[in-house]
């Protein structure tokens, strides 16, 4: 009787197999592990969550990692750095985004297109402007009209939009005649065009302007929270931003004010926290509305696995949810 392998065989082939296992391992965590950007001397690299800097910088920018890449500048041209600090896609273009379902946009000679994590085009530079991949669809503009195209490059929308967003949650937010409404993925309006102003669904609701106010409405277009708020953003971690009168705060998902309207401007929770501000100075609040990390920065990010870049003294900065300095100004 035959076999693949007998016990002599298999037993030979265990170092082999332990390596194997080891590398496996080993590539599974410089996948997992989390980097941060950060410039030093005007140079750009990469720290972990202890702040060690774990990429030298060198670049003359870096951007956040997206699926196992970061964008990089390079003397005025693009590429992208794997978390090693290994350069995978050699800066060759005039412009690139973050990757996004596999894809990433380029751009050059004044056309955009789509390449692979190889370097390798998928969808050639052909359109005038093109953003992320989003639910299987992209949305490109051409002839000053926007559509949308799936991950072959050809049109499934045609072009014909004034403006266009990505798809979020099965809708995209596009203008006609200068008024928004919402498509779904065959180009069809389901929710008409007649909003001045309005965002992508997040969470079954989309923010939206009507008679001079703002509230939400969900995916039919029936309004779930009425238009009362003078201001609004989308809903994040079962809150959402509203503005009352000049002073912002938190409503949940009946419309009600769960944080008062107490902060000069506030943005969307992210991580457990919220970034707001009380006359020029940035802090992080809590989902009670308490300062966590008192007002003391000029400008702020919101969290992100752990750490949040602030701005004190004119330096970025990376803290943890203590406010404990991860990367400091002295750095």
């Amino acid at each position: 009787m035959n076999v693949l392998f007998n016990t002599r065989n298999l037993t030979s082939l265990i170092p082999f197999i332990v390596l194997m296992m080891l590398n496996c391992q080993q590539n599974k965590t410089v996948e997992e592990k989390k980097l941060f950007p950060i410039c030093q001397n005007n140079h750009w690299g990469f720290i972990d969550e202890t702040g060690k800097i774990v990429i030298v910088p060198k670049f003359n920018f870096a951007d956040d990692f997206f699926e196992g890449l970061a964008r990089i500048e390079i003397d005025h041209k693009w590429g992208y750095v794997d978390k090693t600090g290994r350069i995978v896609i050699e800066p060759e273009f005039n412009g690139v985004d973050n990757f996004s379902e596999g894809f990433g946009e380029v751009r050059k000679d004044f056309k955009s297109g789509y390449i692979n994590k190889t370097g390798e085009y998928v969808i050639n530079p052909q359109f005038d402007q093109a953003g992320r991949f989003s639910e299987g669809l992209a949305v490109v503009l051409i002839s000053q009209k926007w559509g949308y195209i799936d991950k072959s490059g050809k049109f499934v929308i045609e072009p014909q939009f004034e403006r266009a967003d990505l798809f979020k949650e099965g809708l995209a937010m596009v203008m006609i005649h200068n008024k928004w409404g919402y498509i779904n993925k065959s180009g069809k309006f389901v929710i008409k065009p007649k909003f001045k102003h309005c965002l992508f669904f997040s969470e079954g609701m989309a923010m939206v302007w009507s008679g001079h106010k703002f509230g939400f409405i969900d995916t039919t277009g029936k309004f779930i929270i009425k238009p009362k708020f003078d201001g609004a953003l989308y809903f994040s971690e079962s809150l959402a931003v509203v503005r009352v009168g000049d002073k912002y705060g938190y409503i949940d998902r009946s419309g009600e004010l769960v944080i008062k309207p107490q902060f000069d401007l506030a943005f969307p929770f992210s991580d457990g926290l919220a970034t707001a501000k009380i006359g020029d100075k940035w802090g992080y609040i809590d989902k009670t509305g308490e300062f966590i990390i008192n007002p003391q920065f000029d400008e702020i990010r919101s969290f992100s696995d752990g750490l949040a870049r602030v701005k004190i003294d004119n330096k970025w900065c990376y803290i943890d949810k203590t406010g404990k300095f991860i990367w400091n100004p002295t750095n």
